[in-house]
């Protein structure tokens, strides 16, 4: 079985996940979404119509025999893509960033290997390069007690519907922690705000000392970030309960773009005096994020990732992706 599904394939992020693969695998990728017709992809990627809420359709999909792998760029309701895939041998990778759904496909581990199928989660920018240079950081200490993520986005960046919908669903949460300022390579000293990425609780449970972590987000605009964490704090976001509402907020977020394309993560460990910490920076968070999930296939193909569920800082063979990243711009920075 030598063919990859997209699912969510021509999103903001799926569209990119899709061309870079096509690049990669030439002939392999279908793209699966609800309207295909509106897909602006490379003539080499096929298109296919799937609701992902309509399981039957995607068993009838993979049952064809010619996926191997299935890359899911959209958050389904459930584990039930992921339980499908695995059940039939069918590699996972997985770019979603909702640590309850993640859990879920967690519980599938024994349904994994089972199959003989290896199923990755945290693939992307954050999560993703954010675990693994805290696993960089945390190994360096020797193991930490706290270990504190920054992360920078590009207001200037069109994501898609789907993603700023899920950014307004994390706004409307309280708070959990404080405002932190550290320096960012190329963007100075910062301030990020405590928003609930999923990498902060994988890494409690993959690291293991169980340190206390806690993931922050601000923008390369400063506007953007006082803007939207005011509101925050005034509770706005929370006052937009409604589906409805949230679709609104969401709309009026996406058309604002104020800011570049330019990202940065940053990963700080401590152990009282012990510190270590750790950096990179990139532009478009969404082609980094491709890059990323076609590194993961292409180990997933080559056969070295062991069955199973895996976040992807528990895979050796995944480690040095930083450096791999290089020639599409990304730099790495040793900071302490």
């Amino acid at each position: 079985m030598s063919g990859i599904l997209v699912i969510g394939g021509y999103g903001a992020v799926g569209g990119q996940v899709s061309a870079v693969l096509d690049e990669w695998f030439p002939g392999r990728v279908t793209a699966a979404g609800r309207a295909p017709d509106r897909a602006r992809l490379p003539a080499g990627v096929r298109r296919v119509r799937l609701d992902l809420a309509d399981v039957a359709a995607l068993e009838r999909l993979l049952d064809a025999g010619s996926i191997g792998v299935v890359v899911l760029c959209v958050e389904p309701a459930d584990a039930a893509v992921a339980e499908v895939c695995l059940s039939r041998g069918v590699h996972l990778v997985d770019v979603g960033a909702s640590d309850h759904l993640l859990r879920q496909v967690e519980g599938l581990a024994d349904r994994a290997v089972a199959g003989g199928a290896t199923a990755v989660l945290s693939v992307g920018v954050a999560p993703g390069l954010t675990n693994l240079l805290a696993r960089r950081a945390y190994e360096r200490v020797g193991g930490a007690r706290r270990v504190d993520l920054t992360v920078l986005l590009g207001a200037g960046e069109r994501h898609g519907a789907d993603a700023v919908a899920w950014t307004v669903g994390r706004l409307a949460q309280p708070a959990t922690g404080r405002p932190r300022r550290c320096d960012l390579p190329g963007h100075g000293r910062r301030t990020a705000h405590p928003l609930d990425f999923s990498d902060q609780h994988s890494l409690r449970r993959t690291l293991g000392g169980g340190p206390e972590v806690v993931t922050r987000v601000c923008f390369d605009s400063a506007f953007a970030t006082g803007l939207l964490f005011g509101l925050r704090r005034i509770g706005v976001f929370r006052a937009a309960r409604s589906p409805l509402a949230r679709r609104l907020v969401a709309a009026t977020l996406s058309r604002v773009h104020v800011g570049s394309d330019d990202f940065a993560v940053r990963a700080d460990a401590a152990d009282g005096e012990r510190h270590a910490a750790l950096a990179l920076t990139g532009n478009s968070q969404s082609r980094i994020t491709a890059v990323v999930a076609a590194h993961v296939v292409r180990a997933v193909v080559g056969g070295v990732l062991p069955a199973g569920v895996h976040h992807i800082d528990l895979l050796p063979a995944l480690a040095g992706l930083p450096e791999e990243l290089a020639p599409h711009g990304v730099r790495l920075y040793d900071l302490l």
